[in-house]
């Protein structure tokens, strides 16, 4: 598999370099030379398949031979080792739950396929390699619980200070070993800055091995486009007939982008909807056609506080055509939809009294999208992705609902254990400082 950065297509490296550096040294994001469309086979034979089965094919068709399948069947195996459950809601409305795995979130199909790809390409080397990851809510946890004690490997988790939930928190603070998370007085996208930075720092490179865990990565991209498989399979089997459109709680895009790569690979989706809060840059672009990245604005559906997404510079690759406008062959693709904390709230509450299920605040964003898109479109099944288990947002959920709700077990247990953070300013060089002087 050849990759190559969006700022230089003739910038080709291998699976390996583009997974352990994270970055191109031109600050571009690495793409797959070729995206090719699955057999027709495998589309015949997919309702039949379990969904490790469907990763191993999919990952193997995309990355080619860069791992031996007898290396690659196993760590696609136990990556994707727990559930993948589509509820329907009613006749055209299903709800795809992600958070199955061990942080409660989607997340965690990224986190623990890259894991286990970086600790393949890492049993060689002698230095150690240190992951650095900016989160806005659920990456770090399924980072901290992915990466766990892999030897060889430290990681380093920047979030803001007072701006993911306190159980968010406690997954990526509480773990130690090779865990360590830094407390940013700042935004996400101050978060997101630093680490960028970092990559881009000459001096830092030649001191410190250092790779991204974010969805900035390649290894976090290719598996978040595998449950979109998993979902068409499950609407096949229960005998669906209409056009399938997905709906994408978005922040940095990372999950949508992964969609737009499975359809680019074959799978018949109508279309994907990208479904934000007040932080609406993607919706406006495809409606202005001028991309206007800008602060970021605090909300109850935390994760999707981006101001500038990092995965547009991807998706505004895949649609780059000579003599046709970006935004017009995105938008052909992808339909967007933005709403304030008063109409998710709502909605949340609604999804509850009219459905009986607990939605947390992103998939009441996904829901809200859904349905404002099925008003243009009504001859459609919509897939809304439900990102994380709506405990990972207690307090919001609880208050909207006025009733407790339970949490899981692995969950509950982190509440009393006590937190371990660095806290530290939005300027690079306090971080550059300390990781410089850091023993790992």
């Amino acid at each position: 598999m050849q990759l190559y950065s969006t700022k230089n297509k003739k910038n080709l490296v291998t699976l390996k370099e583009a997974v352990m550096k994270g970055l191109p040294d031109d600050n571009g994001l690495f793409m797959p030379e070729n995206i090719s469309p699955l057999p027709e086979r495998f589309f015949k034979e997919l309702p039949g398949m379990s969904f490790a089965e469907t990763a191993q094919a999919v990952v193997t068709h995309l990355i080619g031979n860069d791992i031996p399948q007898e290396a690659l069947n196993p760590l696609v195996a136990e990556a994707f080792n727990f559930p993948v459950p589509l509820v329907q809601l009613d006749d055209k409305t299903t709800v795809l739950e992600l958070f199955h795995g061990p942080s409660l979130a989607f997340k965690d199909f990224g986190a623990r396929f890259m894991a286990r790809l970086m600790g393949y390409f890492n049993q060689s080397e002698k230095e150690r390699l240190v992951i650095l990851v900016a989160t806005s809510g659920d990456t770090g946890g399924a980072v901290a619980s992915g990466f766990y004690k892999t030897p060889g490997i430290e990681v380093v988790i920047l979030y803001p200070s007072g701006k993911v939930s306190p159980l968010q928190e406690k997954q990526l603070t509480t773990l130690g070993h090779n865990i360590t998370a830094l407390e940013i007085d700042g935004t996400f996208d101050d978060c997101q800055a630093i680490v960028k930075k970092a990559f881009l720092d000459k001096s830092l490179n030649q001191q410190l091995r250092l790779s991204s865990a974010n969805s900035i990565n390649i290894a976090r991209l290719i598996p978040q486009s595998l449950y979109y498989f998993e979902a068409y399979k499950q609407l096949q089997i229960a005998g669906n007939t209409l056009p399938v459109s997905f709906s994408v709680p978005s922040g940095n895009f990372g999950n949508l982008t992964a969609g737009i790569l499975a359809k680019r690979m074959g799978l018949p989706i109508k279309h994907m909807i990208a479904a934000t809060n007040l932080n609406d840059i993607v919706p406006s672009y495809l409606k202005k056609g001028k991309y206007e990245p800008k602060p970021s604005v605090r909300t109850i559906s935390n994760a999707m506080d981006v101001g500038n997404p990092s995965n547009f510079a991807r998706l505004e690759d895949m649609y780059k055509k000579e003599q046709c406008h970006t935004c017009d062959m995105m938008g052909m693709d992808i339909k967007g939809y933005a709403f304030d904390d008063e109409k998710t709230k709502e909605t949340v509450k609604y999804i509850f009294d009219n459905f009986e299920y607990v939605m947390d605040p992103h998939g009441a964003v996904g829901y809200l999208a859904l349905k404002e898109y099925q008003q243009m479109y009504p001859e459609t099944t919509g897939v809304i992705l439900e990102t994380a288990h709506p405990a990972k947002f207690i307090e919001e959920v609880e208050d909207i609902l006025n009733t407790k709700i339970s949490i899981p077990e692995r969950l509950a247990k982190l509440t009393n254990e006590p937190k371990t953070s660095i806290r530290m300013s939005t300027e690079y060089q306090d971080f550059k400082e300390w990781i410089s002087n850091h023993e790992f």
